[in-house]
């Protein structure tokens, strides 16, 4: 049997939160969440490996020419619309996570490069919904070995990974224990 890790560290704005393979909540199983938000008031992450069937155009009003389907970023309030980027300082009002890695701004500004194809898809991800965590609520669910927390995000995995490995993919470069965990399957009945 494997040990966990019983001494979780808190993950700061710009890292990974991974759910253990064993999760038993649909909206999380084998998740790979960006923390964007962790302070005093709770924690705020996105979803990366849950993809919609919606585009853009089925969520907004006006015309943006954007063809690649939205990811779901939780199941809080899902009639909301968030996005990362790796932008860097081209859109006004971004928060930096990570060297190259950034979370909001300005949207009609968003919204004006995309449909002057000023921003390649792959440089950009939208979300539905979005993850949250009240006061103390993640630091319980950390203690109880729900989830794991891998430091500093990087863009690229974030862009060029594709979304259905990603988890997998991440558990492997963490390594030892982690690396058993990412070949655990979904069903342990089924081995």
């Amino acid at each position: 049997m494997f040990q966990y890790d019983t001494n979780i560290p808190d993950p700061k704005p710009g890292d990974f939160l991974l759910s253990e393979p064993f999760l038993n909540d649909p909206n999380f199983e084998r998740t790979v969440i960006l923390v964007c938000e962790n302070n005093d008031e709770g924690t705020f992450g996105l979803v990366l490996n849950k993809l919609s069937d919606l585009k853009l155009d089925d969520v907004l009003e006006e015309k943006i020419t954007f063809p690649t389907y939205l990811n779901i970023g939780g199941p809080v309030e899902q009639n909301t619309l968030h996005f990362i980027h790796r932008l860097d300082d081209k859109i006004e009002g971004s928060i930096k996570l990570n060297d190259g890695l950034f979370w909001s701004g300005d949207f009609e500004q968003i919204k004006f490069l995309l449909n002057s194809n000023l921003i390649k898809e792959e440089d950009i991800q939208f979300y539905l919904g979005y993850s949250g965590w009240g006061v103390g609520q993640l630091r319980a669910e950390l203690d109880k070995q729900s989830w794991f927390v891998r430091r500093k995000a990087t863009a690229n995995e974030i862009f060029d990974m594709e979304s259905d490995i990603l988890w997998k993919s991440i558990l492997k470069q963490m390594g030892g224990k982690y690396k058993v965990f990412s070949n655990y399957p979904v069903d342990p009945r089924l081995n």
